[in-house]
């Protein structure tokens, strides 16, 4: 393994800020990819707003709605700053997932002539996505291509589950309306060349639609410096909590996407024959608002934000090279994705010969440390590299060299324990 810089740091210097570390003290937690741990502000700062200032937001005149309002609207402002958005650029969401749907809920909207024609799909139309994707940015282009006629295409990967900016400019067409692409991809760890594509796309006159669940947690993000037309992101990712997440989106074509929602809050005028919505973002935030959990997120880009994104990119950098070392140094495990010494995310997914991926699981699990089994909800993705399943280790800010050095030894016992080593 290589030896850790002192940007490694940072992995012991914060671990205390997680109180599940004080619970579970010989824990090595490398499923972040999944799910993030939570600092105790963040956890804190929720249930000290649900205690002292919970109220309905953007409803009433009353302080409580105001105090609340404002905690609530303050939070997107941090998030908003965190990923280079304006205020008006961030949307609350139930999570990514959510935010990919209603972008694709709007433009089956739009081609059934309930909105802007920039966002209208029919017959003759592309959309073009990579064979990578999880399947939240996979499944509604395929429901939004079967409803309005428009062809779905992807970009092919290689037998490292990698593609190209070369493979994407090939794929894409005068008629492609929609490119949809991962910024990093949760399997691979690629890390996607995001302006060259938005560049490309822009070229045909495609919108783009950025995953960024992988990337906005792990380095810095300016979503306008990277031209994307639309990005969606999560909370629990990125050290938050559950139940809420973001979209982004351009100002002028969130104001003229139709809301996939509908309901109170989000309107100017209602009468018995129709409706006008506010401006984005209220628009797209229909009924009553996930409030506590957006304080949670503001908190968790907060601290993130003091840490220095500069700094968390560093450190998981360097985790990622100890653990495609780690892996590297086991016989009869492969690696999926880049190879060695070549950028990825912060996490390694692998192929342990002869071992089924739950159960490299469920013997790192015995030996308490957390992994991701199963096909990370990128099934074609899994069937173009000829496995069910993979196990991932993914690392975040309190992931520590001894972690990967724990995840080490036991990989190297897995194949002789299921004596898929004779």
């Amino acid at each position: 393994m290589t030896s850790p810089s002192s940007a490694t740091r940072i992995g012991a210097a914060v671990r205390e800020d997680f109180p599940y570390f004080a619970a579970h003290p010989d824990a090595v937690y490398l499923d972040s990819g999944a799910t993030s741990q939570r600092p105790a502000e963040v956890i804190d700062g929720e249930a000290e707003f649900a205690r002292r200032d919970y109220a309905a937001v953007h409803r009433g005149s009353s302080m409580a709605t105001g105090e609340a309002t404002a905690a609530f609207e303050d939070a997107r402002e941090r998030v908003a700053g965190f990923v280079g958005a304006g205020e008006r650029e961030l949307v609350w969401t139930a999570g990514a997932t959510d935010a990919l749907n209603m972008i694709a809920l709007g433009m089956s909207d739009a081609s059934a002539g309930l909105g802007d024609d920039r966002f209208a799909l029919g017959e003759g139309d592309e959309i073009l996505v990579t064979e990578a994707e999880h399947h939240a940015n996979l499944i509604p282009w395929q429901r939004l291509a079967r409803r309005t006629g428009a062809s779905l295409r992807y970009v092919p990967v290689d037998d490292a589950g990698l593609w190209t900016i070369d493979d994407l400019r090939a794929a894409l067409t005068p008629r492609t309306r929609v490119v949809a692409f991962p910024h990093i991809s949760n399997v691979t760890g690629q890390i996607a060349p995001v302006a060259d594509v938005a560049e490309a796309a822009r070229a045909v006159g495609a919108l783009t639609v950025l995953d960024a669940c992988q990337s906005v947690p792990h380095l810095p993000i300016d979503l306008t410096g990277l031209g994307v037309d639309f990005a969606a992101f999560s909370a629990h990712k990125m050290l938050g909590p559950t139940g809420i997440g973001a979209l982004y989106g351009r100002a002028e074509l969130l104001d003229a996407l139709p809301p996939a929602r509908t309901g109170g809050s989000m309107i100017t005028t209602v009468t018995m024959d129709g409706a006008e919505f506010l401006p984005a973002p209220h628009r797209f935030e229909a009924g009553t608002q996930p409030v506590s959990q957006a304080v949670g997120f503001g908190l968790a880009a907060e601290y993130l934000s003091r840490l220095g994104m500069e700094h968390v990119a560093a450190h998981e950098a360097e985790m990622a090279g100890l653990l495609v070392d780690a892996v590297q140094s086991v016989p009869g495990v492969r690696l999926v994705g880049p190879a060695a010494g070549r950028p990825r995310g912060a996490l390694v997914s692998v192929i342990v010969d002869g071992v089924h991926a739950h159960d490299v699981g469920q013997f790192l699990d015995d030996r308490g440390i957390t992994v991701r089994t199963g096909h990370h909800c990128a099934q074609p993705l899994h069937r173009r590299l000829g496995v069910s399943a993979t196990t991932r280790a993914s690392a975040s800010v309190y992931t520590t060299p001894d972690d990967v050095a724990r995840f080490q030894d036991a990989l190297g016992e897995v194949r002789g324990f299921f004596g898929a080593d004779r």
